[in-house]
């Protein structure tokens, strides 16, 4: 009888150094959104937005865990902080931060958990380009409920918004996807490496 496990059909890298089990699936959840709350405080202060660690801590969650586990990790992430741990960046907490103007990015990390957790399941993470085009589009689908929600908060003009909450950014974001391939890729060869041993 297979044990009970989250993992995805199509195996990603945490599958091939991890057997799969519910207990395997709950400690790849929290460490996941321990090495967000990690990367989260790696930070540069700027108004309204600092840059961060947490996106690229994301885009390697997402890919390593897959969709699922990858998606629950930054709900967890999300709610620990909501509930008062310091694990935003700046060490902030709390649902007033979660509901607050930074909080769309807080919430775009679970969906670009999910897309670049699918992605990979679909091997996106095993080549260089394919990775950072994933992570790329990881990296979109927070500006795409961030930026929205920015704006809203703070009743920013469009310019305003995209001046504050995205053109700082995009280099950034260019560069932690460039990261994120070239270590899921580095990873993906260690663990081919081992198995032909």
């Amino acid at each position: 009888m297979s044990s009970i496990s989250l993992a995805p059909s199509r195996p990603v890298l945490a599958d091939r150094v991890l057997p799969r089990s519910l207990a395997a699936d709950v400690a790849l959840v929290v460490g996941g959104a321990g090495v967000t709350a990690a990367l989260a405080q790696v930070y540069v202060p700027m108004w309204p937005v600092p840059i961060t660690g947490q996106t690229l801590a994301v885009l390697l969650v997402g890919a390593s865990l897959g969709a699922l586990r990858g998606a629950l990790s930054m709900m967890l992430y999300a709610l620990v902080g909501a509930l008062g741990a310091p694990v935003y960046s700046e060490g902030e907490a709390g649902l007033a931060t979660l509901l607050g103007p930074t909080g769309g990015y807080i919430v775009g990390f679970v969906l670009a958990a999910a897309l670049t957790g699918w992605l990979a399941q679909r091997r996106f993470d095993r080549t260089l380009v394919r990775g950072m085009l994933a992570f790329v589009a990881g990296s979109a689908v927070v500006f795409a409920i961030g930026l929205p929600w920015l704006h809203l908060a703070l009743g920013l003009t469009w310019p305003e918004t995209l001046q504050g909450g995205l053109y700082p950014f995009v280099v950034g974001g260019v560069v932690k996807a460039v990261i994120a391939a070239l270590v899921l890729r580095g990873a993906w060869r260690l663990v081919d490496r081992a198995d032909r041993r």
